[in-house]
C-alpha cells in the first residue's frame, strides 16, 4: 500500500506526519485491498479558528478501482484527521457491505482477499526412467494415444534424433525438435 502525505501552507511535524500515517494504514483492516492512499493538508487563514485546517484524503481501492474521498474541516490537524479517518472508515465499511449483498459467495466480502503468495522456484518430485525405443512419428502418435498422455518423448527413426510430440489444444499435434548447442 502506497501513503502519500503533502502539506500545502503548513510544514508537517514528524509527529503529525507519523499520527496521520497512523490513523490512514489503519484503514486497511476494513478493507484490506487498498492500493494506495493519497493525504493533502492544507492550512486556510480563515476567520473561523474551528475550520483552519483541512485534510483531503482519497483511498484507492484494488477491488473494482473504488475510490473514497474526505474532506475533514478542524481547528488543528489530529482532529482534522481524526474525523477524515471516520468518514473513510464508515465509507469502506458500507462499500465491503454492498460487496458482501451483491454476491454472497463473494471472497472479497468476508476477508479473504488474494494474498500475493511468495514465488518460490519448483522442484523436482519426481523422476521417471523409460527405455526410448526409435520409431517413425506415426507410432509415437499411437504410442501416445495408447498411453493416454498429452505429450511423448521418442527417439526419431528417420531423423536418429530426439523428438518430443504433443496434442495442441485444437486437436492436433506439435513436434517440438530440440538443437543442440556444441
Amino acid at each position: 500500500m502506497e501513503l502519500h502525505i503533502t502539506g500545502t501552507n503548513t510544514e508537517l511535524t514528524p509527529r503529525a506526519h507519523s499520527y496521520i500515517k497512523q490513523k490512514l494504514t489503519k484503514l486497511s483492516k476494513h478493507l484490506p485491498d487498498i492500493m494506495s492512499i493519497k493525504a493533502e493538508i492544507v492550512e486556510e487563514p480563515t476567520k473561523s479558528k474551528q475550520q483552519r485546517y483541512v485534510l483531503k484524503a482519497t483511498v484507492t481501492s484494488g477491488i473494482g478501482k473504488a475510490q473514497f474521498h474526505a474532506d475533514e474541516r478542524a481547528e488543528d490537524l489530529f482532529k482534522a484527521t481524526d474525523r477524515a479517518a471516520a468518514v473513510l472508515t464508515r465509507q469502506l465499511e458500507k462499500h465491503k457491505g454492498k460487496i458482501y449483498r451483491s454476491g454472497r459467495r463473494n471472497p472479497f466480502a468476508r476477508g479473504k482477499f488474494l494474498q500475493p503468495k511468495a514465488e518460490t522456484p519448483g522442484k523436482v518430485v519426481k523422476t521417471k526412467h523409460f527405455v526410448i525405443e526409435p520409431m517413425l512419428l506415426e507410432e509415437a502418435i499411437t504410442h501416445m494415444e495408447s498411453l493416454g498422455h498429452d505429450f511423448f518423448l521418442f527417439f526419431d527413426a528417420n531423423a536418429s534424433e530426439v523428438r518430443l510430440l504433443y496434442r495442441r489444444n485444437d486437436g492436433d499435434y506439435g513436434l517440438i525438435e530440440p538443437e543442440f548447442k556444441s
